[in-house]
């Protein structure tokens, strides 16, 4: 029995930590427990184990350096606290409320308006905040009142709220793939360039259902009526403003290229959207009226979140900025924004290093109890029994996704995205690089699987967000006076079923078509395109005796250049150490080989020299 025991202690390690996570332990001290609990037994048991568990005492004083080199010190995990630094300080700086007011006014004319706000203003609060709760809750707050007003059927407006929020996982800078970059041993600025196409694919097929459900309910996503479009019309004055902006950037594209080269487009791009900026600023405060006032609310809202977006994400992507310091550009951008609306104070301050600080720890602590599991569970062999398990199953490489998807996709019914990150991902990751699978390819799929553990009713937690500010009672509308019926649970869960079947449509296609993924490694080289100079010169390996110059291999190969007299031979020998054997002649005819050049007056021993060639290396 205790033999049975100690040859299978992997999986029954496993099942152990489901069962105390199922018990509702916290994470990070069942995976400690977990791991301390299982090494003492695997001490106890090792001999009975034939060879399969290498446990022992003194193994436990690697701890500590897995804790420092693997947690503490690590720079990439800096971005966790800087990221969410600045979704929360632009979560107070009321960016969510400004953006999602502009946008319905500009959408509001036609069905859905609302709702294509949302879904869009979500895409931008992911791209800026990266923080799932900062977003459905902002958006809970300030839009389903108005999509409630105006008669939103209550599904379709907080699946689509719920949905929206979940954007900040699969969009950089996601907190989800800083980690998941993390686990899986590659670069962050490629784990997000992968995800990019992907979050927007997936956020224009949010917009596309909406449009669908216009058209087949147009009741359900009514028009904003004309007194509530406070701003006005002004479409036209607004692709003005944007054809005067192309045309800037043409422009000046035209004139730097010359000498900015690659750098140019993104000068020109800048200097236009300054451009635009500041005749809207002028306007208002001047009131010129050159634009109308919804052209110039759209340009004054818009273009200082998307200066943030480029701030951190272009210059990751640029190779400026690493992801750590891009986040802490960004934590700056975003007290700059705050500051600018006159909302930055001691107390949004103090509440944003608060939740920053318990998030960080709620990360770390999870880290190091998942580096004491590893440590017992790596040694009684279990990344091999999962790496087995996982590799043997039918279909390759495809029945290998489709497996670990449906395996997330059913754990994130009970585990969050970072408890999955931490326990999954580490387990699934050697398994998948044996199968040649590209681990930021996989990073993605996981990380959209991972947006669904968000909106799985009953235990998504964008759902719980969304219930902790939808109206439990009947409440009277301030602006209409018509009493307004509550927001049920049963809507909210019932509201989320068809994005939850978006998002897994999306991994069916992040799967079918890797290429939306693996454009981050550029361009493919076609190798019938490289071609092969040698310099005409020569290219010499130096001035001692040896293969010589090689201006096109015709040097000589004692040596000599093929031009020059013979020099006298060095005391001791061609690279001799105090004058060894010389086994440079040839073996068949007994001949002396060529005298070597002269050695460096520098070298008069005719010893080792680094400019010159392998010592023996000189002969036929």
């Amino acid at each position: 029995m205790m033999e049975l025991i100690a040859q299978n202690m992997a999986p029954i390690m496993f099942v152990s930590l489901i069962i105390f996570l199922l018990l509702g332990y916290p994470v990070a001290f069942s995976l400690a427990a977990n791991g301390l609990l299982f090494f003492i037994i695997g001490v106890e048991l090792a001999p009975l184990s034939g060879g399969n568990i290498y446990l022992d005492w003194p193994l436990l004083r690697a701890l500590p350096d897995r804790f420092f080199n693997g947690v503490v010190s690590n720079e990439t995990l800096l971005a966790v606290p800087f990221f969410t630094f600045m979704g929360i300080v632009l979560e107070k700086s009321g960016m969510a409320e400004d953006l999602l007011d502009t946008i319905g006014q500009l959408f509001g004319p036609i069905r859905g308006g609302l709702a294509y706000a949302v879904v869009i203003v979500g895409a931008l609060l992911a791209a800026t905040t990266g923080v799932v709760a900062a977003s459905v809750i902002a958006m809970g707050l300030i839009s389903l009142p108005i999509m409630l007003r105006y008669g939103y059927d209550r599904r379709l407006a907080t699946g689509t709220i719920a949905a929206s929020g979940t954007l900040a996982q699969i969009i950089p800078p996601s907190l989800v793939l800083i980690v998941l970059a993390d686990q899986l041993g590659r670069s962050v600025g490629d784990m997000y360039k992968g995800a990019l196409i992907p979050g927007l694919v997936l956020t224009g097929i949010y917009l596309l259902y909406i449009f669908v459900m216009s058209i087949i309910r147009p009741k359900s996503l009514p028009a904003l009526p004309i007194e509530a479009r406070t701003l006005g019309s002004g479409v036209t004055s607004l692709l003005v403003a944007l054809a005067a902006g192309v045309a800037i950037f043409y422009l000046v594209l035209k004139w730097l290229y010359p000498t900015h080269g690659n750098d140019a487009d993104i000068l020109a791009a800048a200097v236009a959207v300054i451009a635009i900026y500041l005749v809207a600023v002028l306007d208002r405060m001047l009131k010129i009226g050159v634009m109308s006032r919804l052209a110039q609310q759209v340009v004054i809202v818009l273009i200082p979140p998307l200066a943030l977006i480029f701030l951190v994400l272009g210059t990751i992507f640029l190779g400026i900025a690493t992801p750590t310091e891009g986040g802490a550009m960004g934590a700056v951008g975003a007290l700059v924004l705050a500051a600018g609306k006159g909302r930055l104070n001691l107390q949004v301050i103090s509440q944003a290093l608060s939740a920053t600080t318990r998030l960080s720890a709620f990360v770390m602590f999870i880290l190091i109890g998942a580096r004491v599991f590893s440590l017992t569970f790596y040694g009684v062999n279990g990344h091999l029994w999962v790496e087995h398990l996982l590799t043997s199953l039918p279909g390759g490489e495809y029945g290998f996704l489709i497996a670990v998807s449906l395996l997330v996709f059913f754990l994130a019914f009970f585990l969050d995205f970072f408890e999955l990150a931490f326990i999954i991902v580490p387990l699934l990751a050697p398994a998948a690089e044996s199968l040649g699978i590209d681990l930021i390819w996989f990073g993605v799929i996981l990380g959209v699987n991972m947006q669904t553990s968000f909106m799985h009713p009953p235990f998504g937690f964008a759902l719980f967000y969304l219930r902790s500010v939808a109206p439990r009672e009947s409440y009277i509308d301030r602006i209409t006076g018509r009493s307004i019926a509550p927001v049920k649970t049963s809507q909210i869960y019932w509201g989320a079923v068809p994005f939850v079947g978006i998002q897994i449509l999306m991994i069916v296609i992040v799967i079918s078509f890797p290429q939306l993924v693996m454009h981050y490694k550029g361009a493919p080289i076609d190798p019938a395109s490289i071609t092969y100079e040698v310099p005409s010169g020569g290219m010499s390996l130096g001035s001692g005796s040896g293969f010589g110059e090689l201006g096109g291999l015709g040097g000589s190969p004692y040596g000599q250049s093929g031009s020059d007299a013979p020099a006298e031979a060095a005391p001791g020998g061609s690279g001799a150490l105090d004058g060894p054997p010389d086994f440079g002649a040839s073996a068949d005819d007994g001949q002396e080989p060529a005298p070597a050049e002269e050695q460096p007056a520098g070298d008069p021993g005719g010893g080792l020299s680094l400019d010159g060639p392998p010592p023996g290396l000189g002969g036929n």
